[in-house]
């Protein structure tokens, strides 16, 4: 039986890593920059408080797709500050403030996943005025216990993982503008 469990996890990985080995990660990971910042302008919000906090968090995002811990710092910081001004967002202020912190990669992917967790909630039940942000699940983040976040396309790009996993992922929501 461990053996078929085993067997499972090697194709569960293997299916993860098909395409991301496919080309190399720097040329990856500036294509993901430049999607990004092209679609974030077609995400709008009627409140501009939630706009900072989204377009803060999309470049946390990014930061954490290309692996770069410095700029997840910052990126951390500038989206606790818009944060700790939007009313009821004040613990996940703190969990921002925790990822610009981290020491390393791997603690700020981890609290990360906090983060994501409570600004989904927040988006969710927030009015987008045009656009459409798509939940986005990877389920092998966090040692397999999961992990979501948001993007404003449907293509993977994975904070979890970067260039080791960098298309392991699914769309698993969509929220659009009413």
């Amino acid at each position: 039986m461990r053996n078929y469990f085993g067997v499972a996890a090697l194709m569960v990985l293997a299916a993860c890593n098909t395409n991301s080995n496919s080309s190399g990660t720097t040329t990856k990971d500036s294509t993901a920059k430049t999607v990004a910042v092209a679609t974030v302008a077609s995400i709008s919000f009627k409140d501009a408080k939630l706009q900072d906090i989204y377009n803060d968090y999309i470049a946390l995002k990014d930061a954490l797709v290309a692996t770069k811990m410095p700029d997840a710092q910052t990126a951390a910081k500038k989206l606790a500050g818009s944060l700790k001004i939007f009313n009821g967002c004040e613990n996940t202020a703190v969990t921002a403030q925790k990822i610009a912190d981290a020491k390393d990669i791997v603690a700020q992917r981890k609290e990360f996943t906090a983060l994501s967790s409570d600004v989904i909630a927040l988006f969710k039940h927030a009015e987008l005025a045009k656009g459409t942000i798509f939940v986005q699940h990877c389920p092998m983040a966090n040692k397999g216990d999961g992990g979501d976040w948001l993007s404003s396309e449907k293509k993977i790009q994975n904070p979890y993982f970067g260039s080791e996993m960098m298309e392991c992922g699914a769309v698993t929501e969509e929220i659009k503008a009413k």
